[in-house]
């Protein structure tokens, strides 16, 4: 029923035959993963199984995006699916909020519930009124560390919900609502519990993980008898104490950042920023209405990495977005040559219905944007694949992913994030035999060869 693809994952199945079973479908980006992940443990608590095909579900849920037309299409289509399917279906997530949710309702008016992200008790009423739970209080069916669609040694933290920003070609905030962060506390213990259950990696989300606090003016927590500010730094010195990989994602490139460097450089966490820049012209930043538009942020980068010059940036752009000319294409191109990012994705404008920037002159010609994208990933192409070049000879640590035994196993350094960036391919490792190891394991690799996006490697 539902693909183990980045966007859509398959919950496994439980061993009580006489449980409610619930089918489960999550698509979109790791914040809407962890919303389904929040989900599953509740059902789960009270009871519930998941299952894999349509056929044995009593109810399927839906988790949709909703933030570009692609997006939109693909979440019409599960949901069309498991109508036809089992004909149960309860739909959540970004396009069961805001304009977008009408869709929803004239395509499939019998639905059993729509509701918009993060409403998990809306979820649950549905879930109850289609298939009331039947729960055994003598039977522990909850994990500590709750359910999680990631494999065993990575989970996604969310840290934040919500977002402050008013991005003109975002509609995020009307979906997700304002900047809502959790107690430093709250997050790390849940961190700890990750850990102590097999998490090595930890991968904080949010909309922008640089705000992180600011609406609870930065209030102080307490954890394992001290003292942290609910604020980024406080954050990384606390999941620093816990010995797991800590990758930040979606950190806006504000001054305060800068504190984060030092921590970096003495690997407390690893040396890696997700920092979605989106464009380097000035005027297509303050068409955007980016935060931190203004913000010199080249000098930024050479900061950072002059106090942790190991440091991987990955990042992702928008071309051909209203009124970018070829002068401000080339201005980006030339911000590329001078940034030299490690790991860089990049998308063609397409207008999202309800954001503002559909009412912007100076819409550009989609064959425009498609001789942009190819420009634009020919140069980062390059970039990367003279980075990688430079790695061939040094010894690495890996996070293995994948083992196989007849043909070479799969892990990803400390500048590879899951899904979204490149893999390091080991030769010679397997199950069995005197080079054994198993997903989760961290282990030293030399780096023997690279292409445009992967290391190839042997154990050191």
């Amino acid at each position: 029923m539902a693909r183990t693809a980045p966007a859509r994952r398959r919950a496994g199945a439980s061993q009580k035959p006489a449980a409610p079973k619930v089918g489960f479908v999550s698509l979109g980006c790791p914040k809407a993963l962890v919303d389904s992940e929040r989900i599953l443990t509740q059902l789960r608590a009270e009871g519930y199984e998941t299952t894999p095909t349509y056929d044995a579900a009593d109810v399927v849920v839906v988790n949709t995006c909703g933030f570009i037309d692609d997006a939109v299409a693909e979440s019409l289509d599960a949901i069309g699916e498991a109508m036809a399917e089992n004909g149960k279906v309860v739909v959540t997530g970004c396009l069961g909020a805001g304009p977008k949710s009408s869709i929803v309702r004239e395509k499939f008016p019998d639905l059993l519930s729509i509701s918009g992200p993060q409403d998990y008790v809306s979820v649950m009423n549905a879930v109850h009124a289609a298939v009331p739970p039947a729960h055994d209080p003598f039977f522990d069916l909850l994990p500590p560390q709750g359910i999680k669609l990631t494999p065993k040694h990575y989970a996604y933290l969310k840290i934040s919900e919500g977002c402050n920003h008013k991005c003109s070609f975002c509609i995020i905030p009307s979906m997700r609502g304002k900047l809502a962060s959790r107690p430093v506390g709250e997050v790390l213990l849940e961190a700890e519990k990750l850990v102590k259950s097999g998490v090595q990696e930890l991968l904080v989300i949010s909309q922008d993980t640089s705000a992180y606090g600011a609406d609870l003016k930065y209030a102080k927590g307490r954890w394992r008898d001290q003292e942290y500010e609910t604020r980024l730094l406080g954050l990384c010195n606390g999941l620093s104490e816990l010995g797991a990989w800590v990758r930040l994602h979606y950190v806006y490139p504000y001054p305060h950042v800068d504190q984060i460097m030092p921590l970096m450089a003495e690997r407390k966490v690893l040396p890696y920023l997700d920092v979605p820049f989106q464009h380097a012209s000035p005027k297509v930043l303050k068409a955007m209405k980016r935060p931190a538009a203004a913000e010199d942020t080249l000098e930024r980068i050479h900061a950072w990495r002059k106090i942790c010059p190991d440091l991987t940036i990955r990042s992702t752009f928008i071309v051909g977005f209203p009124g970018e000319t070829e002068k401000d294409f080339e201005l980006l191109l030339d911000w590329l040559d001078e940034a030299q990012l490690d790991r860089v994705g990049c998308f063609r404008y397409s207008p999202v219905d309800g954001a503002t920037a559909n009412a912007l002159p100076g819409q550009v010609p989609d064959e425009v944007k498609e001789e942009r994208y190819h420009r634009f990933m020919e140069k980062q192409q390059a970039i990367s694949a003279a980075k990688l070049q430079d790695k061939i000879g040094q010894t690495i640590e890996v996070l293995v992913d994948e083992i196989h035994d007849d043909a070479a196993s799969v892990g990803r350094s400390w500048a590879d994030a899951p899904e979204i960036d490149g893999k390091v391919y080991i030769k010679g490792l397997g199950t069995s035999g005197k080079l054994k190891a198993m997903p989760g394991q961290r282990i030293k690799v030399k780096v023997v060869d690279a292409d445009d996006y992967d290391l190839f490697a042997t154990l050191a």
